[in-house]
């Protein structure tokens, strides 16, 4: 039979054995190697030291001493200088180190054994245990005790590397939660692994019903506009390379049915063999870029069209004018005149506008405040535009005592111009053009009444947009689409509002409102 301390430190080992499948913790793991060690030497302490990685020492587990005297050595732990020959220099220095304070905190009363955690003759830390009394220990105890440092060291390692690999899931994990565009992981089957909460949104699903889902159940395209699917790219022999890189765009279909424009980016992840272990794809909604394009393509052809018509009729009067084989009497020569001034008139307008638009987009729109008497300023744009229509009666009602406001004086008159010549264009039989003015606690409330055509129920929700005009307005009316888009972003710009009242029985009546304070 075998001794009963030779039969302690077999249990010993076992334990560690143990510790060494079964616990991948580290703080745990370490105090309980901790602990073992201790009870092997007949330790009334201890402590683990773990050598970091970029130079230093730290304690990472401790038992049986006083907090003041793990205070006291972790600087001294964390200031050892990195040697080159770690086992062979570093080691004996902590070594030597912990000796000495152990004797000096003790008054000579405890003595200490280290045994080094070594791993691939790497060292990765040092078990340290107080004892009260001086021993020596055979070949065979020194054997035991070797193997128990031998197997702590693996169990060390082991819980190192589980909680690298903890943290790197973790951090994988929160990039992919913050990431804006969505994030799929395919095995090389196609099934889907992994999904990130951006996806998860694009589709308007559940992650638990897109991960372990495969990829052509999840992917269900109404139409590609570039490249081809990734079953296709596949059978003409894609990925040949690790960069190569699939790019699809198109139009997906949700659950709802509902459609959203999406590029898809796939890219390959090979084994150094060549071989496909997994697909990763970044799925970006394209929806802003296609009303880009859209916006692009309108504003393209609205000011082409815009610009063409003045250019073209000052022109043609020009022209006209310049013709040395007619003489005009005066009449016709400012006829002319006032055309070719009207046209320029537009022109300017139309850059003025153009130039606003996009200082707005590049947040460059500023106001310079005064105080204004709108009803004043409302009055003077009626009685401008009164002298320029026959069909239309231009009325200004207004309280007395209307108050002051604080505002920018060039941009409210803006805000007036866009919209009286909204009322007189959009009213071709004429009628009464209204101006009223309304006073309230906090605001005042401007209205502009017309009794002209109106607006159509669905054109309401976006009649302030940038470029936008309704259908039957730009079939029969000039205009880019800019004024009430400006005059929004001039009231919002004075801390208001602006709004089209419910439907009248005849004709349009946008308000606005500003602070009184």
């Amino acid at each position: 039979m075998l001794p009963d301390h030779r039969i302690r430190q077999r249990d010993y080992l076992l334990e560690i054995t143990r510790s060494l499948t079964q616990e991948l913790n580290l703080d745990i793991l370490l105090q309980r190697i901790l602990e073992l060690a201790a009870e092997m030497l007949a330790g009334k302490a201890g402590l683990i030291a773990l050598r970091e990685e970029e130079g230093g020492w730290n304690i990472g587990a401790s038992y049986g001493i006083q907090p003041t005297f793990l205070q006291y050595l972790k600087p001294i732990l964390a200031e050892i200088p990195e040697k080159e020959d770690q086992a062979g220099q570093e080691l004996p220095q902590v070594n030597r180190m912990l000796q000495l304070l152990t004797k000096r905190a003790s008054m000579n009363l405890l003595t200490g054994v280290g045994l080094p955690l070594i791993s691939e003759k790497r060292v990765i830390g040092l078990i340290f245990i107080f004892r009260g009394y001086e021993g020596s220990f055979s070949k065979n105890d020194r054997a035991i005790l070797q193997s128990f440092a031998d197997q702590a060291a693996i169990a060390v390692i082991n819980a190192q590397l589980y909680t690298q690999v903890s943290r790197d899931k973790s951090r994988l994990d929160a990039l992919l939660d913050s990431a804006a565009d969505g994030i799929i992981i395919m095995s090389a089957n196609h099934k889907i692994e992994k999904c990130n909460q951006a996806f998860a949104r694009i589709l308007r699903k559940d992650v638990s019903e897109i991960e372990d889902f495969p990829h052509d159940e999840i992917f269900n395209w109404e139409s590609l506009q570039q490249g081809t699917s990734l079953e296709e790219a596949e059978l003409s022999g894609w990925p040949l390379t690790a960069k190569a890189n699939l790019y699809v765009e198109g139009n997906l279909k949700r659950p709802s049915g509902e459609i959203i424009p999406v590029g898809v980016t796939y890219a390959p992840l090979l084994s150094g063999e060549g071989k496909l272990i997994n697909i990763i794809a970044s799925i970006r909604d394209i929806t802003h870029f296609r009303e880009a394009e859209e916006i692009k393509s309108v504003f393209i052809s609205i000011v082409s069209h815009e610009l063409k018509t003045p250019v073209a009729l000052i022109k043609g009067y020009v022209g006209t004018l310049r013709r040395k084989d007619v003489s005009w009497d005066s009449e016709i020569v400012q006829d002319s005149l006032e055309v070719i001034e009207d046209e320029a008139d537009r022109l300017t307008e139309l850059i003025e506008n153009l130039l606003d638009a996009s200082r707005l987009q590049a947040g460059e729109f500023s106001l310079n405040l005064a105080e204004i008497k709108i009803d004043k300023l409302a009055q003077e744009m009626a009685e401008r535009f009164q002298t320029q229509t026959n069909r239309h009666k231009i009325v200004v009602q207004f309280p007395d005592e209307f108050p002051v406001i604080v505002g920018d004086e060039n941009r409210l008159e803006q805000v007036f111009y866009n919209l009286l010549s909204n009322a007189v264009k959009y009213s071709p039989e004429g009628g009464e053009i209204s101006i009223s003015g309304q006073i309230r606690s906090k605001q005042i409330i401007i209205c502009i009444q017309d009794q002209g055509t109106g607006i159509s129920q669905e054109d309401v929700p976006h009649i302030f947009d940038r470029f936008f005009r309704a259908t039957e307005a730009a079939k029969n009316t000039q205009g880019a689409g800019l004024g009430l888009y400006l005059s929004r972003a001039i009231i919002e710009a004075h801390n208001g509002r602006i709004w089209i009242e419910p439907r009248q029985e005849t004709g349009t009546r946008i308000c606005f409102s500003i602070s009184r304070d």
